[in-house]
């Protein structure tokens, strides 16, 4: 099973990402990762990669399709993999699936988990991080005990103002992609609102799960 998951911050994809790697027993596969991996393997691909990410410009789509053709090429992944942070435009979109046919794989699901931005904000402005454990608490669902309270910080990527500006990016960047998809029926939109268990019911039950 080859699965593309995506879903705004805040959305608990990476959760959900984690569930449904432990049920299907594919990697879960990160483009962002994937990059930093190569790049700290100083890999001929990474070396490519860290002079674009290092002059702050964008890896060009077809090195990243490289970088995730040579991970997906592993032998943990030769039953299916989860893909997630690319593709984000349909261009990308159609170089990947360019670049996968000759391979014999094709995409066979796509997963968007979709949480209104109100209820995003109010999980994640209320993060709070231990510095000294790195835990995650929460000031509403899952305070820190009174002892460290005094000593958890909130995290840039959690401030409203921050948030905001990545949602917009976030649904701007995803609408015409899942546009993409959903015109080839491949798109399968999940309702991230609930338990972490009813979530990960629904998103097993599209893709054909027990």
């Amino acid at each position: 099973m080859r699965v593309l998951l995506i879903g705004p911050p805040g959305s608990g994809k990476g959760t959900q990402a984690a569930r449904i790697k432990d049920k299907v027993g594919i990697p879960h596969i990160s483009s962002g990762d994937m990059l930093r991996e190569a790049v700290a393997k100083d890999t001929p691909l990474g070396q490519k990669a860290h002079d674009y990410m290092s002059q702050g410009r964008l890896v060009p789509d077809d090195l990243v399709i490289e970088i995730i053709l040579v991970r997906i090429s592993q032998p943990d992944a030769s039953t299916g993999f989860l893909l997630d942070g690319f593709p984000r435009t349909p261009p990308q979109a159609a170089a990947l699936k360019k670049a996968l046919t000759p391979h014999g794989f094709n995409i066979d699901h796509v997963i968007k988990i979709e949480v209104p931005d109100s209820v995003i904000i109010g999980r994640t402005t209320g993060r709070r991080i231990d510095p000294v454990t790195n835990k995650i608490y929460h000031s509403e669902f899952n305070p820190p005990p009174p002892e460290i309270a005094a000593r958890v910080i909130q995290r840039e990527d959690d401030e409203e103002v921050t948030l905001r500006k990545r949602l917009a990016k976030y649904h701007k960047d995803t609408q015409q992609v899942t546009d993409y998809y959903e015109q080839r029926g491949l798109l399968h939109i999940v309702n991230g609102v609930g338990k972490l268990e009813e979530v990960q019911q629904r998103i097993f039950s599209v893709i054909g799960l027990s």
